[in-house]
């Protein structure tokens, strides 16, 4: 299930007027291995019309699609899986909407969230914010590097960092211990999607390269 390198999670307002699905397109022909939808300001409808848009490219184009917070949206539109917050739906509610083969991430903040989550059943941990964010307006204070290689010694599932996350810090994220890099302005703001996915990628590649030749 898990080799993502590079997860892209949508925002309409990052977008620079490109829209969502044209930027997830853009984002997986740079090699982003998952698609997040995650839209606070669209109506259930909206969220449903455009994911099941987004299913089908992710699906042609070999990539996951995940849904944020709306577990009812993924079942829906038939998503790969959710991404479930700490004040969302419980874990095990979740996975009962979703069913046993669907994939399903839950955000931690601190080595407790992320034990927990994987005793109950998450597939992978969103753990951050680990540096400073703009993309989230009520994001906790920045986790640092210390408590993500913390974390991963704590738990055996994938971890999936996030916040403040860009080509010029991926290294010491991966470093640290993540296995995958989730991004929103990075790539979703960059005036070229494409290429920024790109780039991202490529040093996420080549500094897990570099680990497994020491």
């Amino acid at each position: 299930m898990f080799n993502w390198n590079l997860y892209v999670i949508s925002a309409e307002k990052f977008s620079r007027g490109r829209g969502t699905y044209n930027v997830m397109e853009e984002a997986i022909e740079g090699g982003a291995e998952v698609i997040q939808l995650r839209e606070k300001e669209m109506t259930a409808r909206e969220m449903v019309a455009l994911g099941k848009r987004l299913r089908i490219l992710a699906s042609k184009k070999g990539a996951a699609f995940l849904v944020n917070d709306r577990v009812d949206v993924a079942v829906a539109v038939n998503a790969d899986g959710a991404h479930v917050g700490q004040e969302d739906l419980p874990i095990k509610e979740a996975r009962k909407i979703l069913g046993p083969k669907k994939i399903l991430g839950v955000s931690a903040r601190n080595i407790e969230e992320a034990v927990k989550a994987e005793e109950e059943g998450a597939d992978y941990i969103g753990l951050g914010p680990i540096f400073p964010t703009s993309s989230k307006h009520d994001a906790a204070p920045p986790l640092g590097l210390e408590i993500l290689t913390a974390v991963r010694r704590q738990v055996k599932i994938p971890l999936v960092a996030i916040g403040g996350l860009n080509k010029d810090n991926a290294a010491v994220v991966i470093k640290a211990g993540a296995d995958c890099l989730a991004v929103i302005s990075a790539v979703v703001g960059a005036p070229n999607v494409r290429l920024a996915a790109e780039e991202l990628k490529r040093e996420i590649l080549q500094t897990k390269e570099s680990l497994h030749k020491i």
